[in-house]
């Protein structure tokens, strides 16, 4: 979903955005902002930046979930030109903010959807649990707000109340929904699906999967299947392949990655839940890991709370630095 179609307001506007999604990602990230906020100022009261210090800072980074590698590179920008000097807690965070921006910046990706193919699919994975169901409702929503037609297809068809959460979301978004019997044929239902899309001229058309990952192999054969089917219909489906992770399972979802990448070929994260943890650096992990689009994040329960990803007021949020106006 780029921006670029609801770009036509003033500047004013598109400031009172700005101001908005910072505002929302702010509450949403209290718990990590007040880790890593409490954190620095605990190790930086009217201290000098040495080699202790940068010790704890990294152990604090490390804590907070950002990975050793970004940690690491982190830690090493802040005792740059700075050493055996005075610096405050302020300081070090505006400097954390902009290094966690670098790092973020490049995965910073808005969804987009290529209006020439029609429909345009997208493949939702994801381990059972991490809102994958809720998110596809939500990203409906917004392709519908944007005056896009779309079909949801139940395919995670093991799970009852996956596949009756899905109708749920269909009827309050206004969007059919494909489904089959419990423990149906989801490569079968995922075909049909792409069928009556095209039949219906429909814009986009979401697949839900299965996320059982206690059998990575039976995972693999499933998701391996759908995609095989789909592309019998269209080669060149799904145009995305997006991975819905529960930013509250922390190193877990650096798992999830590997595991859904090697079998569903990711293009693109969404991560939801950033607001019940204070685990909010996973995502500098994951990035600087993978480097992997980030399209996505979920910040709270409701549907204006799934935020297009936004780098810069994500790194200004997840460490307390300055206000609305990032």
């Amino acid at each position: 979903m780029s921006e670029s179609e609801t770009n036509n307001g003033t500047n004013g506007e598109n400031g009172e955005k700005k101001k908005s999604i910072f505002r929302r990602m702010k509450e949403g990230l209290t718990r990590s902002t007040k880790t890593l906020s409490e954190g620095i100022t605990g190790i930086f009261t009217k201290k000098k930046l040495d080699g202790a210090t940068l010790e704890e800072l990294e152990e604090l980074l490390i804590s907070a979930d950002l990975g050793l590698d970004a940690a690491a590179s982190v830690t090493e920008a802040v005792g740059k030109d700075r050493y055996n000097k005075e610096v405050s807690p302020e300081e070090i965070r505006e400097i954390l903010a902009c290094e966690i921006a670098k790092v973020l910046k490049p995965v910073e990706k808005p969804l987009e959807i290529d209006v020439t193919k029609k429909p345009f699919v997208i493949l939702m994975t994801g381990v059972n649990g991490a809102g994958k169901t809720t998110t596809i409702g939500k990203i409906g929503a917004k392709l519908k707000a944007e005056g896009k037609s779309v079909m949801l297809a139940a395919g995670d068809t093991f799970r009852a109340a996956a596949v009756e959460q899905l109708k749920v979301w269909g009827e309050r978004i206004g969007a059919p929904v494909c489904a089959t019997k419990i423990g149906g044929d989801a490569a079968g239902l995922a075909y049909e699906a792409l069928a009556r899309a095209k039949e219906e001229g429909t814009d986009v058309l979401m697949i839900d999967t299965a996320g059982r990952l206690q059998n990575k192999t039976d995972l693999m054969a499933e998701l391996e299947k759908v995609i095989r089917v789909i592309r019998k219909l269209d080669p060149e489906t799904p145009h995305a392949t997006l991975l819905v992770l529960d930013a509250t399972t922390g190193q877990n979802a650096v798992n999830q990655v590997e595991i859904f990448g090697q079998v569903a070929g990711i293009t693109g994260l969404v991560m939801t839940k950033l607001d019940g943890t204070a685990r909010g650096g996973i995502l500098v992990a994951i990035a600087k890991k993978f480097g992997l689009p980030v399209h996505l994040i979920g910040v709270g329960e409701g549907i204006d709370d799934l935020q297009t990803f936004d780098a810069e007021a994500y790194a200004r949020a997840i460490t307390g630095v300055g206000s609305e106006a990032g």
